[in-house]
């Protein structure tokens, strides 16, 4: 006998939540998760699990729709996992992520009198990113849309070139227009898939492990110059040099190309070598009046004018005077803390993984700072007394963690160095009213803004001021 399915009726969808679902409640006030909705809707919801502790499930359907959907402009919209909100309004993404974070202030935080200031919106909510990854795949996702289009005909299995289905790890969403990074990014994108099904190359079987095309990265800079980056996954050196050949000889807007092998069984390719097919190697960003030397594997900010906003407002919240020093932590590739090096007498960045480290001290002398100085290191551990003789106090800390937030010895470190501000940069509200409630021992915080780099995505930056007491 078939298990009856489990439809729970009139609940009202108030909020997203993490990875683009959203909390309903039912009328007597049971809260529920929900995908494939927006807040404001009001659905008999199928209950399937639970998760997260709370039950899951999706619209059976929907009793009266949200003022604040709008049509999506992208016609994968739905089946690609990169743009949950394309149909909420965009003021109503704000106004959500705004809420995101002054609950988690005030309610996980505990704090009170905090000056809110307006969320900062993104001046592009398309075609903001200077990086996309793209996956290939011998297995394409058959969409809805692609049913229908289809008008009952057998969908032959395909090859893909795209972005992965939500919650499928071997199928692709093959994307003919991605409307999240200027040109030439889908041409350049469209140009070496045709020459790849023409030439009758191997797309990745991810169930298999074998096939020649396996990703493509695209990076553009605010400079005008363009990084592109194949990855494959055979050493397969004449068809490698054949790809390589046509993409810089039929893109001149390709300033510098590359390649990476990767016959793992991941997709991770930070551990793996490079090589540069033509080009330096690499683009030059620039915020402001610094620049950035950025490299196949280099992590950098993925909107660029959003960056330079927020870089402005940490160096407002820093009030950072000529004689300080600045300790920044979490540093990554140097990129707030050579923004800052502008203001301050010196500036220490920390940061664990060694190719970040290396790019740092590279875009320092770049710039041509000798003030600014990147250790290696995890900063629970390297906070120790010998850091502080030979580097000096701090009279700022600026703190950009992981979304797992700080470790609780990073935490006790602040604490016992005191310095008299603390400028907390998350992507995790959540965890950023964790940290700042152990902080508060000694700390007030004055004020906050989230700033929104991600349209259409959960995503939200917070930026705390925190004051010692």
């Amino acid at each position: 006998m078939a298990k009856k399915r489990k439809i729970e009726e009139n609940v009202s969808v108030i909020a997203i939540a993490d990875k683009g679902n959203c909390i309903g409640k039912n009328p007597v006030g049971k809260v529920f998760l929900v995908e494939k909705a927006v807040p404001g809707d009001v659905v008999d919801l199928f209950v399937r699990r639970k998760k997260k502790g709370l039950p899951f499930g999706a619209p059976e359907r929907i009793l009266r729709h949200s003022p604040h959907r709008i049509a999506p402009v992208c016609a994968h919209f739905g089946d690609c996992g990169g743009c949950k909100w394309q149909n909420l309004d965009y003021k109503e993404q704000l106004a959500q992520k705004d809420t995101l974070v002054r609950d988690a202030i005030t309610r996980i935080g505990r704090q009170e009198g905090v000056l809110f200031e307006p969320i900062l919106g993104s001046g592009e909510i398309y075609h903001y990113r200077n990086k996309l990854e793209y996956s290939f795949s011998s297995k394409r996702w058959i969409s809805s849309r692609l049913i229908a289009e289809a008008n009952g005909a057998k969908l032959e299995k395909a090859n893909a070139l795209g972005f992965h289905a939500p919650g499928v790890f071997d199928k692709i969403v093959d994307v003919e227009t991605c409307h999240l990074q200027p040109e030439p990014s889908n041409k350049i994108k469209n140009l070496l898939r045709s020459f790849a099904l023409e030439n009758q190359l191997s797309f990745y079987d991810y169930r298999a492990h074998s096939g020649l095309m396996r990703g493509l990265i695209i990076r553009t800079a605010s400079t005008g110059q363009v990084m592109v980056t194949v990855i494959f996954g055979q050493a397969d050196n004449a068809n490698i040099e054949a790809v390589m050949r046509f993409l810089t000889g039929n893109k001149p807007e390709i300033t510098t190309s590359a390649y990476i092998i990767n016959t793992k069984h991941n997709d991770s390719y930070f551990d793996l070598d490079y090589a540069v097919f033509s080009g330096p190697g690499y683009i030059i960003e620039q915020l402001g009046e610094v620049q950035y030397k950025i490299g196949p594997k280099s992590f950098f900010q993925t909107n660029t004018r959003q960056a330079k906003r927020l870089y402005d407002i940490i160096i407002e919240y820093a009030g950072i005077q000529p004689s300080d020093t600045v300790y920044d932590l979490y540093s990554g590739v140097g990129s707030i803390a050579l923004y800052l090096a502008q203001k301050a007498t010196k500036v220490v960045g920390i940061e664990t993984v060694d190719t970040a480290i290396t790019d740092a001290r590279e875009n320092a002398a770049l710039n041509g700072f000798d003030h600014v100085h990147f250790v290696k290191g995890d900063v629970e551990d390297v906070l120790a007394d010998a850091f502080r003789e030979k580097h000096g106090d701090p009279d700022v800390i600026i703190t950009d963690p992981p979304r797992a937030g700080m470790h609780p010895g990073t935490l006790e470190h602040l604490l016992e160095l005191s310095p008299r501000r603390i400028v907390y940069v998350s992507c995790n509200p959540a965890t950023q009213a964790r940290d700042i409630l152990r902080l508060s021992e000694k700390y007030r915080v004055d004020k906050v803004r989230p700033v929104d780099m991600f349209p259409h995505t959960s995503h939200v930056e917070s930026i705390a001021l925190l004051s010692l007491r």
